[in-house]
């Protein structure tokens, strides 16, 4: 049997000042900002686990990834059998005991996390789909078990929900992406609009790229509506975190199109205050 991990204080004071300086950046904070403190602790755990699994897959410091998400797995068994090994599991043990989440979409967002590590290419939209689904989808999907819900529709909300947000992100870092050698943008799609690898690489802005991205932009578009029009006014109450999420969101993905989709040369982000704003604003509405 494993030990629990025990860490130093040091690195306990250096990992926790880390992963608040992310959380308070991220715009995953402030949608959480104004829920009932028992969800918001819940959503902390869970959001830190989705952390601690993106950062093996792109912690470059990290020599082995794919052994470190096999020792994930098996601690995952472990919690889910009742006896976690590790100081992160046991906490995240007494959140499923409030708000129970399947074993199953703690394994699909692990599997997809890890599709990072084998494959940086993708052919079609259809395997890209694949991916946001496992890495973004799966995330919502997890959070409204917390959030609390009555219609089944919720889950169809968090999927659409979540592929927008993901194919957001895609389409904001393409710059960064490329820089790591990951290209998310779909081949078939480079192919179709005459824009070629190298040409990404070097960042390259031309009628070719101004299409290839609007044509991206464009199908992202689909899944905010798609969401829209399965949103379930009965679980309004309890979904304000998602709906602030979608807000924020929605504000960035309308800067890129405000900016010709030009993501290479323009930041594509929103001022704390804003985003504060906004919470708010969703939060009252929701008490409302």
């Amino acid at each position: 049997m494993e030990a629990v991990r025990q860490p130093s204080p040091i690195t306990k004071i250096r990992e926790k000042t880390r992963k608040l300086s992310k959380t308070f950046h991220s715009n995953f904070f402030y949608s959480f900002l104004f829920l009932p403190k028992e969800k918001r602790e819940a959503i902390i755990d869970v959001y830190n686990f989705c952390r601690e699994i993106d950062d093996i897959v792109d912690d470059a410091d990290i020599q082995n990834p794919r052994v470190e998400l096999e020792k994930w797995r098996h601690e995952l068994d472990n919690l889910f059998a009742g006896k976690p090994q590790w100081s992160q599991t046991i906490k995240l043990q007494k959140t499923l005991e409030k708000f129970p989440i399947p074993k199953d979409l703690f394994l699909q967002l692990v599997h997809g996390c890890e599709f990072d590590l084998v494959r940086n290419r993708y052919q079609t939209f259809d395997e890209l789909d694949e991916y946001c689904y496992h890495v973004a989808s799966v995330v919502g999907l997890m959070c409204i078990e917390i959030f609390t819900y009555k219609s089944q529709a919720t889950k169809e909300y968090a999927i659409n929900l979540g592929m927008a947000l993901q194919l957001t992100n895609i389409i904001r870092d393409v710059k960064e992406d490329a820089a790591r050698d990951r290209i998310y943008l779909p081949q078939s799609d480079l192919q179709r609009f005459n824009y070629s690898e190298k040409d990404l690489m070097d960042s390259v802005v031309n009628p070719s790229f101004h299409s290839l991205m609007e044509f991206q932009w464009e199908r992202a578009l689909c899944y905010y509506q798609k969401a829209a029009a399965s949103f379930p006014e009965e679980d309004r109450a309890t979904l304000t975190a998602s709906r602030t999420m979608s807000k924020i969101y929605f504000q960035l993905f309308e800067q890129i199109k405000a900016v010709n989709f030009d993501v290479f040369n323009h930041q594509i982000s929103l001022p704390m205050n804003r985003r504060f704003r906004i919470a708010l604003r969703e939060w009252y509405g929701g008490r409302r």
